[in-house]
């Protein structure tokens, strides 16, 4: 079994910042990516950003040169510090890790259960 937690959600004001923090635990052999989406009421889940790890990352437009992402590989934790925040960027945060465990030979997506990011104008 694996979990993902994160943390780091909640209410700030427009052209502020939050960083969201992601670990993922249980039986985990290695992981490749781990990244963050987003889901916005009435709307489809979205890439916000991933994180090879081997450090490659890759941004939404929408975010490029206002988040950034990053990873601790011994921690199996992911970051996602969030600046210059706009009101569009409300939703909720999704954590994604594509992990291989102990008692497998192949790579399997995994989802946190979310954290909300609220921006207020």
């Amino acid at each position: 079994q694996v979990q993902l937690v994160e943390s780091g959600g909640g209410l700030v004001q427009a052209g502020g910042s939050l960083r969201l923090s992601c670990a993922a635990s249980g039986s985990i052999f290695s992981i490749s990516v781990m990244g963050w989406y987003r889901q916005a009421p009435g709307k489809q889940r979205e890439l916000v950003a991933t994180v090879a790890s081997g450090g490659v990352t890759n941004y939404a437009d929408s975010v490029t040169g206002r988040f950034t992402i990053s990873r601790e590989n011994a921690k199996n934790t992911v970051f996602l510090q969030m600046n210059s925040l706009k009101p569009e960027d409300t939703a909720v945060y999704y954590c994604y890790a594509s992990i291989r465990t102990t008692y497998s030979t192949t790579y399997r997506a995994s989802w946190g259960r979310g954290t909300q990011v609220t921006v207020s104008s």
